[in-house]
């Protein structure tokens, strides 16, 4: 265990992180099942309801650096590329 204050802040710090950084994860992970879920049932209109709120998610969660931007970028494309896929 740290014993020198600034050891210890960083500790309390990092631990608050990992939390927020664990919600962030968890609210990306569901949005991503659902989003998921709706593109397997081939149902174009719901899974085009949850576009742009995954999107939206996506992209803040990359801004709090919980993935990486590049991550994000990926993801978004398969999302497009697999509505694009079942709106045909």
């Amino acid at each position: 265990m740290a014993s020198h204050a600034s050891a210890l802040k960083k500790n309390r710090q990092d631990q608050k992180a990992k939390l927020r950084n664990r919600a962030h994860t968890s609210r990306l992970r569901t949005q991503l099942k659902k989003m998921s879920e709706a593109l397997q049932s081939g149902d174009a209109a719901a899974a085009a309801r949850l576009m742009n709120d995954t999107v939206s998610l996506v992209d803040r969660t990359a801004k709090h650096r919980v993935i990486h931007p590049n991550a994000a970028s990926r993801t978004k494309s398969r999302l497009a590329r697999a509505l694009a896929k079942i709106k045909k």
